[in-house]
């Protein structure tokens, strides 16, 4: 070991360390008892006196060990209880990770104060003082000055409880101040300094401690006592703020007991807290780690939950300012408290490090403290991610508070999920055609991870930025990019910087263009933007990409309604009309049935009607018609009902289940034809099914005569009762175990009639001019005017219903939904609004846009699904959220079914093309469910092998 300076003291007469008169040397008087008749020179800081010893030219430093229970693990310096040997004169002793907090039971010698204190000698007597003794001490230094200082330590280890307790004022809470002046003065000044660092940490987790508790007394239990946050989500609010503060208070309690208990161990001079801190971190380092995790990365969330709180809620304020007025918080606001445990790591990182600059090449600190270091590096930067994300939701929430949306229209872009995140917002520019030529906007776009917004920023007096939105958001599902490498065009813009004459001139700004567009709307909705630098346009694409591509997979992987294919390859479509060959054509409308215990789909195309069992390619032809426009099987009476160009028939269900099996032939189908309408005018559409509580089938068709007049039918299907009855001949010659009872007279409708849709007890008959509710039982109420839904009553001084009615006169509606027990949807092909049980628009006269212009829709559950010619649209039903898109080409919804009935989902849609012809698809739309783990105590069986 290398040999360090020998500090010069002054030694008084006799105390020579070969005088046997003399009772010990300095390294004898620093590691063992002092004799009986010897008083210890620490006396002061022990509560016993000093006075001078027998050999009262010798000082003895030592501490009465009665006054020191043995709460510190034993020095490397002690090989035996016996005889004490030092090998090499130290100022710190090799301590146990945790010993010197808790008592050790092998009842070996602990190192003294005064050990810590003053140093060795080697045991041979030559003078070796520890490192950090300064070599440039006075020699002059007397005993008697020294013990003079020392007498004060009684007072200073008063100070330290006081400090402990915090009953010690600020600006007297440092090192210097707590110490004795001789102790300071046998240091060095990196010893010193390395004291100070020893010391600030101690202190700053002391106030890191007591802050913690402040905001538990100070706000969070007098904010759950008098309730500013209104009481039904005063919890939600506190547990948003606070978050998990708790634990991070209760594991930096036990951190500062330690260090309280090294502190009262080892002062004046502290050989080292780096064990404690890395016990504390070791021993709950999966605690620890994972609730700072949580709450760093939750810290920007809560602040802003405050800041937003803090905007509308004047009690909230008020409560705040009163409680800012308690002296413990030292007028610090709320988020300079909540940011405590995010500033906490770093600052105790960077006061390590400056304890580790001062701490002397041979010190144990040297090797203890990096791994400290290596852990706070570690965890600090684990949470970095987490705190960008978290900005980046707080950014997001303020762009979603600073919407402006055009009024009417009802928007759910589903922004307060959890999910939700803001990908990339920042400013671009648009050009528009004026009067006087093209002008530029600047703008400002947000991608999302379901939305692409573009907004106006509208700059408020109060100092916020509203952002207008200047055209309907665009879903990503909807977005398409098209060319990104025009060459840049040219923006005159003026000087606003500059001198008079600049005022005159403008520069030429070059802009990059790239042009994006709505998939439903190629030509109406397409947008050219224009981005500063071509930098920022290669951004823009890059993102644009990745989101697209993002929000695909995770849309194929939560779907609500999966396609399942049904039939592909049979039905086939001539790619041009002189394509030689037989084809079938396409698909226009399908039926799935039950015959003979199997289950099997009709389909009809423009050469007939084809079935065949589910799943399986070999269809047959069961009728050889042509133009089927619907078919609905009624099972109950046996029967399938189709619509054709020569009227509403019936036909045997079971034949043609037989047919499709190969058992029969289409002839014996056509033998059990049963015309039910259309012999004297044309059946425009027909619905089928049971309404309310009646167990007897209704049919409802709706009709043209031959003079243009359009009438409603409602028919009640009844079987021929067994022998009170015959049954009745038809026009063909067949007999007929039905009837066919009519409800009241034909109703005369509107010439523009688009179809019926079902509510619990009556139908709504959609038409140009609203939809007319109808009793199915007594349709032409003598005298009664229809009623007619929505309402627009006083619209002319409403100018949301105003607005409302416009937009409904122009659409064409579709049909009747109830989304609650309260309130019906009213879907038009291009929108849908809500109304009340009275037929009056709800939600302040608001309305929702598809994406797609709707030919048709099905209402499963929470959910309605839009049909269009490239896209199925799922919404929801209650609020008409976006959830899911599958986009195809030539979609045709080919099944109603019964009415009030979920029946099966069946679109036909485009399949693969070949040379000469196109495959036509039969996809079967299933509603999905949610993915759930079962657990292991359900299978009980599945570890009987393990013996568990």
């Amino acid at each position: 070991m290398p040999n360090r300076p020998h500090p010069h003291v002054a030694i008084p007469p006799g105390a020579s360390p070969s005088d046997p008169s003399s009772s010990s040397s300095w390294s004898s008087q620093l590691y063992r008892s002092p004799p009986q008749d010897s008083r210890d020179l620490w006396s002061d800081y022990d509560s016993a006196r000093y006075s001078p010893a027998a050999s009262s030219s010798i000082p003895h430093i030592s501490l009465e060990d009665s006054s020191h229970p043995s709460s510190r693990a034993a020095s490397y310096y002690e090989h035996d209880s016996g005889h004490i040997a030092f090998p090499e004169p130290q100022l710190y002793r090799s301590v146990s990770q945790r010993s010197s907090l808790r008592p050790s039971p092998t009842g070996v010698h602990r190192a003294t104060r005064s050990e810590l204190t003053v140093g060795t000698l080697h045991h041979t007597g030559e003078s070796r003082p520890p490192s950090f003794i300064s070599t440039e001490s006075s020699p002059d230094l007397a005993y008697r000055d020294l013990s003079d200082d020392i007498s004060s330590l009684t007072v200073q280890e008063e100070r330290l409880h006081h400090f402990q307790t915090g009953q010690l004022p600020d600006e007297d809470s440092q090192w210097h101040q707590l110490v004795p002046r001789s102790v300071r003065e046998i240091l060095d000044v990196k010893e010193v300094q390395r004291q100070s660092n020893l010391f600030e940490i101690i202190k700053t987790e002391r106030d890191y401690v007591n802050d913690m508790q402040f905001v538990k007394e100070v706000l969070i239990e007098p904010l759950l006592n008098t309730s500013p946050v209104p009481q039904h989500r005063l919890s939600g609010f506190v547990s948003e703020v606070f978050h998990n503060l708790d634990m991070i208070q209760t594991i930096h309690q036990r951190l500062r007991d330690d260090l309280f208990a090294r502190q009262r161990d080892q002062h004046p001079l502290i050989q080292s807290i780096a064990d404690v801190i890395l016990a504390n971190i070791l021993d709950s380092q999966q605690l620890f780690r994972s609730e700072y995790e949580k709450y760093i990365k939750h810290w920007p969330l809560a602040r802003a939950r405050h800041s937003a709180e803090y905007k509308r809620n004047s009690k909230y304020q008020y409560f705040l300012q009163q409680c800012y007025q308690d002296p413990r918080l030292l007028r610090r606001d709320l988020p300079s408290l909540l940011s405590r445990p995010v500033t906490r790591l770093p600052r105790l990182k960077f006061q390590l490090e400056d304890a580790l600059k001062h701490t002397a090449p041979d010190h144990p600190d040297i090797d203890a403290i990096p791994p400290i270091l290596d852990v706070l590096n570690d965890l600090i930067k684990s949470t970095q991610p987490g705190i960008e994300v978290s900005e980046g939701k707080v950014h997001f929430w303020e762009l979603c508070e600073s919407l402006v949306y055009q009024q009417g229209e009802i928007i759910d872009l589903d922004l307060y999920d959890e999910a939700r995140t803001l990908i990339y917002s920042g400013p671009l520019s648009r050009r528009y055609r004026s009067e006087m030529g093209y002008s530029w906007a600047n703008l400002h776009v947000a991608l999302l991870d379901n939305y692409l917004l573009l907004l106006r920023p509208d700059p408020r007096s109060s100092g916020s930025t509203k952002h207008s939105v200047v055209s309907r958001p665009i879903p990503l599902e909807y977005l398409r990019l098209a060319t990104f490498s025009s060459p840049p065009e040219i923006r005159k813009e003026k000087i606003t910087n500059g001198t008079i004459f600049d005022a005159f001139r403008n520069i030429q700004k070059p802009m990059y263009p790239f042009t994006i567009y709505h998939a439903s709307a190629k030509m109406n909705r397409r947008y050219t933007l224009y981005a500063d630098s071509e930098e920022i346009r290669q951004e823009w694409h890059a993102l644009l990409v990745d989101a697209l591509g993002v929000r695909k997979v995770q849309q194929e992987a939560n779907m609500w309604f999966a396609p399942h294919v049904v039939s592909e390859g049979f039905f086939k479509d001539p790619r041009t009309l002189y394509t030689p060959g037989e084809f079938t054509g396409k698909a226009v409308t399908a039926a799935p049935f039950s015959s003979g215990g199997r289950n099997l789909l009709a389909v009809a195309c423009t050469t007939g009607v084809y079935a065949a069992v589910r799943g399986e390619a070999g269809f047959r032809k069961v009728l050889n018609l042509g133009n089927v426009s619907s078919m609905v099987p009624l099972p109950n009476l046996n029967k399938m009902l189709v619509l054709c160009d020569s009227g509403l028939s019936a036909y045997s269900l079971d034949l043609f289940g037989r047919a499709g099996l190969g058992i029969s032939s289409p002839q014996h189908v056509e033998a059990t034809w049963e015309p039910i309408a259309g012999q004297d005018s044309t059946v425009l559409f027909f619905r089928a099914g049971k309404l309310g509580h009646r167990t007897m089938s209704k049919l409802l068709y709706v009709s043209k005569s031959l003079l243009h007049q359009v009438h409603f039918h409602a028919l009640e299907v009844l079987r021929a009762p067994d022998g009170t009855l015959s049954p009745r001949r038809t026009s063909t010659g067949l007999l007929s175990t039905l009837q066919y009872r009519t409800f009241g007279e034909p109703l005369v409708i509107p010439k523009d009639v688009y179809a019926i849709t079902s509510l619990n007890r009556s139908i709504g008959i959609c038409t140009d001019k609203g939809i007319w509710i109808v009793d199915p039982t007594n349709p032409n109420t003598t005298g009664a005017s229809p009623t007619i839904i929505p309402k627009f009553h006083g619209a002319e001084s409403n100018t949301p219903l105003n607005t409302l009615k416009s937009r409904c006169a122009s659409a064409k509606p579709l049909g009747l939904v109830r989304s609650r027990d309260d309130e019906i949807l009213v879907v038009y092909d291009e929108l849908g609004c809500y109304v009340n049980k009275h037929g009056i628009p709800s939600r302040s006269s608001g309305y929702l846009r598809w994406e797609s212009k709707a030919t048709a829709f099905a209402h499963r559950g929470d959910h309605i699904l839009l049909f269009s010619s490239d896209f199925i649209e799922v919404r929801k039903l209650q609020t008409g959220k976006l959830v899911q898109v599958i986009e195809d080409e030539d979609i045709r919804y080919v099944y109603q079914g019964l009415l009030a009935t979920e029946n099966p989902i069946l679109v036909a849609m485009k399949g693969r093309e070949e040379q000469a012809f196109v495959n036509d698809r039969i996809i079967e739309l299933i509603e999905t469910a949610e993915i759930t783990t079962p657990k292991t105590a359900s299978i009980p069986a599945v570890w009987d092998e393990w013996d568990m």
